[in-house]
C-alpha cells in the first residue's frame, strides 16, 4: 500500500536556519535534517539546537520529515534522540549501518521517550560491511526503509564512477533486492554535480529503472526533475487505465489473459496497473495539500 510518495528526498543542514526556511517551500516529497555531515564539529550542539527550534515551529507540510543523528558511536548521537523527541520527526534516519544490531540499539535508545515510540527508523547503506549485510538489515523489523550512501560507499570501495555507475552497480542491486525482499521503501544516493541537468537526468532514470523508489538529493534545483523522473507519466497513466478495462472485459468472457497494443496482459501486470494509478492519485493529492 502506497501512504505517501518518496520521489525526492532533500538533505538539509541541520545548522542552517535560512536553508530550514526555505525547506518550507520545496516541493520535495521528504527532507532529511542533517545533523551528521552536513554539521562541523564544532557546530554539533548549535545546529541540534536550531534544528529542534525550527521543527518547532513546523510549517512543513506533508512533507516527511526525517531527522539524520550522528552515529551512536560518537559524543553527538544519543543527544541527538534525545533532543528531537521534543519534536518528534517521522523518521530517524542512522548513518553507517553494518549490521541489524545497530538499528536495534538505536529502537532501544528511542524507546525511552514515549514520543518516538511510534518513529520509524531508517538505515544509511554506506560501507562495503553494510552491503554484504543488506538482507539482514533490511529484514530487521524495527527498519522501515534504507537510504544509500553512494559517496562514502564509492570512497570506500576505491571504485571510479561514470554516467553508469557501472561499478556501484553490484552494491546498488544486492540493496534493492534486499529492500524488495523486506518491503520496505530504499532511496537511491545524491547526484553531486548539481547544475548538470541532463547527468541528474540520467542517474535519476537508471534509479527509476533499478527499482528505486526515489532519489536523495544535496540541492532545491535539482526536485522538479527527479519528482518528474519518479512519477507515473500521462503515458503509463493511460495504459494502466486500458490494461484494467481490457482485462476486465476479458474475465467477463472466461478469459484469464488480454490483450493491449499487442501484448499479453496478466493479472501480475493488473496488480501493476491499479499501483501506477494508485501512485498518481496520491502524488495529485499531497500536491494539492503540501
Amino acid at each position: 500500500m502506497i501512504s505517501r510518495p518518496y520521489r525526492s528526498v532533500l538533505y538539509i543542514p541541520g545548522g542552517r536556519e535560512g536553508a530550514l526556511n526555505k525547506a518550507r517551500k520545496i516541493p520535495a516529497d521528504a527532507i532529511i535534517f542533517d545533523l551528521e555531515d552536513a554539521v562541523a564539529v564544532t557546530e554539533k550542539v548549535s545546529a541540534r539546537a536550531t534544528l529542534v527550534q525550527q521543527l518547532l515551529v513546523g510549517g512543513y507540510g506533508r512533507r516527511t520529515k526525517i531527522v539524520r543523528i550522528n552515529s551512536l558511536e560518537t559524543t553527538w548521537g544519543f543527544s541527538d534522540i534525545g533532543a528531537v523527541a521534543g519534536t518528534p520527526p517521522d523518521v530517524v534516519l542512522l548513518p553507517k549501518v553494518d549490521t541489524a544490531k545497530k538499528v536495534l540499539e538505536l529502537r532501544f535508545e528511542m524507546s525511552k521517550y514515549e514520543s518516538l515510540k511510534k518513529t520509524k527508523i531508517w538505515a544509511m547503506l554506506e560501507t562495503p560491511r553494510g552491503i554484504l549485510n543488506a538482507v539482514e538489515i533490511a529484514d530487521c523489523p524495527e527498519l522501515d526503509g534504507m537510504v544509500m550512501g553512494t559517496n562514502d560507499l564509492a570512497k570506500d570501495l576505491n571504485v571510479r564512477l561514470d554516467s553508469t555507475r557501472g561499478p556501484m552497480l553490484t552494491a546498488l542491486g544486492l540493496s534493492i533486492l534486499a529492500a524488495k525482499a523486506a518491503g520496505i521503501i530504499i532511496l537511491d544516493g545524491v547526484f553531486n554535480a548539481f547544475k548538470d541537468d541532463a547527468g541528474l537526468m540520467l542517474e535519476a532514470v537508471q534509479g527509476r529503472n533499478l527499482g528505486f523508489d526515489g532519489k536523495t538529493l544535496i540541492h532545491p534545483a535539482q526536485v522538479d526533475i527527479v519528482n518528474n523522473v519518479f512519477s507515473p507519466s500521462p503515458t503509463e497513466i493511460e495504459l494502466a487505465h486500458r490494461q484494467i478495462e481490457a482485462f476486465k472485459e476479458a474475465s467477463l468472457n472466461g478469459e484469464g489473459v488480454a490483450v493491449v497494443d499487442g501484448k499479453i496482459v496478466e493479472n501480475l501486470h493488473i496488480e501493476t496497473a491499479r499501483a501506477t494509478i494508485e501512485k498518481s492519485e496520491v502524488i495529485l493529492d499531497m500536491e494539492r495539500t503540501r
